[in-house]
């Protein structure tokens, strides 16, 4: 498989909210590396979704990661790739780089809905979480077993890079220590 190229990826960040994050096993650990990566892609140039799963019940994004007012891709389907507009708002040349919760849930069936379309999913097993942990790893067990990638936040950031000598380096790789 390729590297995973920034001028080829999309960052996805699926439902990351204010009402959902205090539930979630680790949560400050998802949420800590899932800034890491957008912090990263706004300084690369990688583009950014974010969804959010009935908003009126789990509240907008949380604040860390709040998109552009009206930005935020709204759904009530689990799966993102079940709503209409969405496959549509995401390039047809961009790889998904996935983060979010919860992973069993409306991460796992968006993935496989990227999949079954035939796209490229990345998802980074440490900036994705569910309430329980045996969900989560039966979920990037499953979304491994149809296909997608499983990485972590660190080897996106550095297949981002993809040199020492990039003229981001520095500032980039201080996201990560």
């Amino acid at each position: 498989m390729p590297l995973i190229d920034p001028a080829r990826s999309l960052l996805l960040i699926i439902d990351v909210q204010v009402r959902l994050m205090p539930v979630i096993a680790d949560g400050a650990g998802i949420l800590a590396n899932t800034g890491r990566l957008a912090a990263a892609a706004h300084r690369l140039d990688v583009p950014i979704l974010v969804t959010e799963q009935n908003a009126g019940g789990l509240g907008p994004t949380v604040p860390e990661l709040a998109p552009e007012p009206g930005t935020a891709f709204p759904k009530m389907s689990f799966s993102a790739t079940r709503t209409p507009g969405f496959l549509e708002r995401l390039p047809a040349d961009r790889d998904l780089v996935v983060t979010g919760c919860e992973a069993h849930i409306c991460v796992l069936q968006t993935v496989l809905g990227l999949l079954e379309a035939g796209r490229r999913a990345c998802v980074v097993c440490d900036a994705v979480g569910s309430r329980q942990t045996e969900s989560r790893a039966a979920a990037l067990t499953r979304m491994a077993a149809h296909g997608a990638e499983i990485v972590t936040t660190e080897m996106v950031v550095f297949e981002w890079l993809g040199t020492a000598r990039h003229p981001r380096f520095r500032e980039i790789v201080t996201l990560i220590k």
